[in-house]
């Protein structure tokens, strides 16, 4: 896989043979044929006879098998109504089964055809909409906020773009990209701040990009590959099944030779007493069983239809019934990933609603008539909060319309736009947000209850409070403001602008909990699981939004990536049942085996972004969260049904998919299946 942010956007244009009028219709279904469809690889479907063979490897009716062809010896074929009756068995058993992947497989694939997803993309020097399925490498698309990256690519050119990159980060903040930036050759994925990732979504801004992979070429298509590389594995049902039948086995061996050997000492006929053990053995075997454990295993499945969960497998319906253990992530799981002001500081109480009013003006959120917010997860969060407080934005434009900007960047870590002040003609407002320690620098004078100078005192008031705010885990934005005679001319720099500020306050914002999982962890601990959380954020965040959810309390251990680099086996398994919070880098190489191995003795129920889970986590219930779900659904084998599945999260190997809207689901199926409901 070529390193195209390490290129600038020329090298990488020359590099996949195009430009930025894009590829002609012919070049492109030239790479077409030879690269394939833009679509992430499914395991091939196995055809019947396959299907009803692999029933047949199961050791539970080998067994049955062998007392059916020992009875028909044993009678010379005379007693043949027992033989038939153990082939019904087995051929019913075996139809249940393929039954139930049929129509989990055909309800699955109605889900994957719900929608196509299209793209905008130049060809031949024009903009066309086309199926993201027939996008190839070279194509330049057209990216704007609110759509869904279609594949990977280098950005050429960008205005203001950022993107939600938490199904592959699990950071609730988008990330800043930059056409222009040439990275080192390394640079981890959530650092690539040149290039957009397929399945992640567009928040704010506008770019033009080049298409570097498609299908399982992609960073999501290198997570399918992993899935697809690992063998079927046995549920623990299937393995304590597999033991009954061996000692089984052995032990109808066993009385056989005794029986056998007995007679022989009585001077039996050999004949007689070989049919006579040959009859025991085929007496001795529970014909019933696999039937039974069938039956029940359906009427699993059917109660979880119920619940809108479509399960593959029969098997793995019982799975998630031996879960200890639930591994979940934060963002978007336990929380809402919706950031929202929760502590808004002025000095003295005073400028609630002046602050608000800045950060809904000096903002690009789109508020709709219904009062629903597109755009940046952290402004479309002011512009909630002005809301809630009476400060309609579409109405505050109104009054004031934004007649000039600077936008944000990394450098300034600033936005101002400009405003004409209402009744006051010729006379404007900068309105200006950023980080709080760089907007105070500009600051040479404070609201409190005026506008007075900023004295070392006030200023170290605005420090505390930032401080106690960082403290609680909030992320906290200053806003500013001053006013102008005149417009700027042409584009002036942001020192221009920027300077000689009135600083107006604080504003503290999280991703705050969904509201349903406190109450979804109290019944884990009820029920003897125990709930963990694994995130990409900074440990200070992540305590304190699982002290809110009463994941972790005192005593508790918080452990991050770089404890565990240092960490020994034997006392990470020590710690391991002390830990609840794991705070872990998003780079695949960032979860240690001796994690998952220390995860492996509690039936660990695994919601991560790290695919080697599954080399040791295998037969438990181990969830992934990427895009792309259509695809990645083909790997699993329960899915719990949701209106918004496109963002859900794949378990793979005897496990299930639910939506990343509703982790308490998982412990609601979890519980029915500990309760049997």
């Amino acid at each position: 896989m070529s390193q195209w942010y390490a290129k600038t956007a020329a090298q990488t244009l020359a590099g996949l043979e195009s430009g930025r009028s894009g590829l002609s219709p012919q070049e492109a279904q030239a790479r077409l044929d030879k690269y394939g469809p833009n679509q992430l690889a499914g395991p091939a479907k196995k055809p019947l006879w396959a299907r009803f063979l692999d029933q047949m490897r199961d050791p539970m009716i080998l067994v049955l098998l062998a007392a059916a062809a020992l009875s028909l010896v044993s009678s010379a074929g005379e007693d043949w109504v027992e033989a038939v009756i153990i082939l019904v068995i087995v051929a019913v058993n075996a139809c249940i089964s393929i039954s139930q992947e049929d129509s989990a497989e055909k309800a699955l694939e109605a889900l994957q055809k719900m929608s196509a997803p299209l793209a905008k993309v130049v060809r031949g020097g024009e903009q066309v909409r086309l199926e993201t399925a027939f996008l190839v490498p070279g194509d330049v698309i057209v990216l704007e906020a609110g759509d869904l990256v279609p594949a990977d690519a280098r950005i050429l050119e960008c205005a203001n773009l950022k993107a939600d990159e938490s199904a592959m980060t699990g950071e609730s903040v988008p990330v800043d990209k930059q056409a222009d930036a040439v990275l080192p050759e390394g640079t981890v994925l959530g650092d690539r701040s040149n290039m957009v990732i397929s399945s992640t979504v567009i928040t704010n801004g506008r770019a033009l990009c080049v298409v570097t992979a498609t299908g399982m070429d992609t960073e999501v298509g290198r997570i399918a590959g992993m899935l697809m590389g690992e063998e079927d594995t046995s549920t623990p049902l299937q393995r304590k099944l597999a033991e009954i039948s061996k000692t089984l086995s052995f032990v109808c061996l066993a009385v056989c030779a005794v029986m056998f050997g007995v007679g022989l000492l009585y001077h039996r006929p050999l004949l007689e007493m070989l049919m006579a053990a040959v009859s025991l053995a085929v007496a001795a075997i529970p014909e019933g069983l696999p039937a039974i454990v069938t039956i029940v295993l359906a009427l699993g499945v059917q109660r979880m239809v119920k619940h809108n969960a479509i399960v593959k497998k029969l098997p793995a319906v019982e799975t998630l019934g031996c879960a200890g253990v639930i591994c979940s992530d934060k963002t978007g799981t336990l929380t809402q990933n919706r950031m929202t002001v929760k502590q808004v500081w002025t000095p003295g109480d005073r400028h609630r609603r002046e602050a608000l009013t800045i950060g809904a003006l000096c903002n690009d959120t789109v508020l709709s008539p219904s009062g629903k917010t597109t755009g940046d997860p952290t402004e479309t969060a002011f512009v909630d909060a002005a809301l809630a407080d009476g400060l309609d934005k579409n109405i505050l434009e109104q009054e004031m319309p934004r007649v000039f900007e600077l936008p944000f960047d990394s450098e300034r870590k600033l936005m101002s736009t400009v405003h004409p002040l209402p009744g006051q003609p010729g006379r404007y407002r900068v309105m200006v947000k950023g980080a709080p320690d760089v907007l105070l620098s500009r600051c040479a004078r404070i609201l409190a209850g005026t506008a007075v100078p900023l004295t070392a005192s006030l200023a170290r008031d605005v420090e505390g409070a930032n401080a106690s705010m960082a403290e609680q885990a909030l992320r906290v934005l200053a806003c500013g403001y001053k006013d102008i005679e005149k417009l700027p001319a042409g584009s002036p720099a942001g020192g221009e602008l920027e300077t000689g500020l009135t600083f107006v306050g604080l504003v503290g914002m999280i991703d705050p909990p969904r509201l349903e999982v406190k109450e979804a962890v109290a019944q884990c601990y009820a029920a003897g699981i125990r709930p963990v959380m694994i995130t990409g954020d900074h440990k200070l965040t992540a305590v304190a939004i699982a002290r809110e959810l009463d994941i972790f309390r005192d005593g508790d251990l918080a452990i991050t990536g770089e404890d565990l680099d240092f960490m020994p086996q034997e006392l990470l398994e020590e710690l391991y049942s002390n830990a609840f919070i794991y705070c872990l880098p998003s780079d695949l190489e960032g979860m240690p085996l001796s994690l998952l191995e220390a995860m492996s003795y509690g039936n660990c129920c695994l919601t991560s972004d790290i695919p080697e889970c599954t080399e040791v986590c295998c037969d438990k219930a181990v969830y992934f969260e990427k895009g792309n779900e259509d695809e990645l659904q083909k790997q699993l084998q329960i899915l719990l049904e949701n209106p918004q599945l496109v963002d859900g999260y794949k378990l793979n190997a005897s496990s299930f998919i639910c939506s990343k809207y509703s982790w308490s689901s998982v412990v609601d199926r979890t519980l029915r299946l500990y309760k049997g409901e």
